[in-house]
């Protein structure tokens, strides 16, 4: 079983910035790679960043320059580190991580937390 406390959303301007956290506690699973969606209202649930056990990451074109994903393996913690923001990244973050156990792959998500980028 792998749990997600997501952390650090908030209200910010526009051009401002806000890291986001994810801690996930494991009982007999292996972190694998971890990543951060998000859902704006009446909109589809879209890939922001991701990144795997060993560091490669990838990034959605909207985001790429402004936005840093990054993990800490020993805490089993990702980290999204959002610049520049724009009212158009207003949604709800959610964290996502793949898992593998004895009987197989898991993949869990965290329980959201907002971000509203003001204009």
């Amino acid at each position: 079983q792998v749990q997600l406390v997501e952390s650090g959303g908030g209200l910010v301007q526009a051009g401002g910035s806000l890291r986001l956290s994810c801690a996930a506690s494991t009982m007999n699973r292996r972190i694998n790679s971890m990543g951060w969606y998000r859902q704006a209202p009446g909109k589809q649930r879209e890939l922001v960043a991701r990144i795997t056990s060993g560091g490669s990451t990838n990034y959605a074109a909207s985001v790429k320059g402004r936005f840093t994903i990054s993990r800490d393996n020993a805490k089993n913690t990702v980290y999204l580190q959002m610049n520049s923001l724009r009212p158009e990244d207003t949604a709800v973050y959610y964290c996502n991580v793949d898992a593998s156990g004895t009987y197989g792959n898991y993949n869990y998500w965290g329980q959201g937390t907002q971000v509203t980028v003001s204009s």
